[in-house]
């Protein structure tokens, strides 16, 4: 794992400079303070206090504008494909939804109850200012019981919210819970994740295997996106439950 993690610094490094050499000394910083809440060991509790101090420093939204960060419009894409009408009545949750950059995308396209979910209190408060929220909750996506009745929502989506310390492995299971038959769930993360963060490889994927294969879910769709953040490539997955 240790030897894992080194050669993902050394990537993260390697982009840092590819950045310095364009002459792009924001960029530069922006990848920085991003890989900050990605780093080698931080826990969900770290994990949500740096998105606080992030958002609380006026730069995150900044730092991760749609010229670096594409993972909101490609997961409002999806959930307009899914939801080509009617988006007034259809309920989303927006899992670790940050400042709300997915809700602010969504309210553009037409959906009117939207819930935002994110551990980091900060990010919440200003999420809250975007208006666009019917309820916002601050608490973690993990294998602990949320308090939402089961088969809540038409869809939970999650766009960017994959890493390091983030959203683990078994998550998975109560998002299937809280959202509908024949709901969907849909996963906007980093490619490299899947092989460089321990809770996920070799265990993601399968996990979504075994839970298609055990009658909770369909894959409707797993396709790689270019540039999805920091010109890193993105993986959409799309899953309907059954």
């Amino acid at each position: 794992m240790r030897t894992r993690w080194i050669f993902f610094k050394v990537m993260a490094s390697e982009k840092a400079r590819h950045f310095a050499e364009k002459g792009n000394q924001k960029d530069v910083a922006a990848y920085t303070q991003n890989y900050g809440a990605h780093r080698e060991g931080i826990s969900m509790k770290e994990v949500a206090d740096y998105y606080t101090e992030w958002a609380n420093s006026n730069r995150y939204e900044v730092d991760l504008g749609p010229e670096r960060y594409r993972g909101p419009k490609i997961a409002t894409d999806c959930l307009c494909e899914l939801f080509p009408d009617n988006r007034e009545g259809v309920k989303i949750l927006d899992i670790a939804a940050g400042t709300g950059f997915l809700g602010e995308e969504l309210w553009k396209k037409g959906y009117r109850s939207i819930d935002g979910l994110d551990p980091a209190e900060g990010m919440i408060e200003a999420a809250r200012k975007k208006n666009v929220y019917t309820n916002l909750i601050c608490d973690f996506m993990s294998e602990k019981k949320l308090d939402f009745d089961e088969d809540t929502y038409d869809a939970a989506a999650i766009a960017g919210g994959m890493g390091e310390g983030h959203i683990p492995c078994g998550a998975l299971y109560e998002m299937i819970r809280i959202v509908k038959p024949g709901g969907y769930i849909v996963i906007v993360m980093r490619e490299e994740y899947l092989e460089h963060v321990s809770d996920y490889k070799n265990k993601l994927e399968p996990l979504m295997k075994e839970l298609e294969l055990s009658g909770h879910w369909i894959k409707l769709e797993r396709r790689i996106v270019p540039k999805y953040s920091f010109e890193n490539n993105g993986v959409v997955f799309i899953f309907k439950k059954c």
